[in-house]
């Protein structure tokens, strides 16, 4: 069975910093393409990061510079840290495994507010 699991999400003050971690099971980890997506109200799920299994990096513009994404193979886990966060950054915060298959999370939430 297919599991992505995320933890770390919660409610911090703007300029502060959060760490989302996805622990995966059920597929070969180490052959997935792992991507971060967020979903704010009202609007349409969005890319924030991404990682390739050979640990090539992506990162949305608005979030360059601030995020980083990194995986660890020998645990099956992808982590996002994310540094001076924004009240824009709120949203809830997917993991997503592909391209072979596309598995998503169940998400985490991140509020960013004073």
């Amino acid at each position: 069975q297919v599991q992505l699991v995320e933890s770390g999400g919660g409610l911090v003050q703007p300029g502060g910093s959060l760490r989302l971690s996805c622990a995966a099971s059920g597929f070969i980890f180490n052959i997935y393409d792992m991507g971060w997506y967020r979903q704010a109200p009202g609007k349409q799920r969005e890319l924030v990061a991404s990682i390739t299994s050979g640990g090539s990096t992506n990162y949305a513009d608005s979030v360059k510079g601030r995020f980083t994404v990194s995986r660890d193979n020998s645990k099956n886990t992808v982590s996002l840290q994310m540094n001076s966060l924004k009240p824009e950054d709120t949203a809830v915060y997917y993991c997503n495994a592909g391209p072979y298959r596309n598995y998503w999370g169940q998400g985490t939430q991140v509020t960013v507010s004073s």
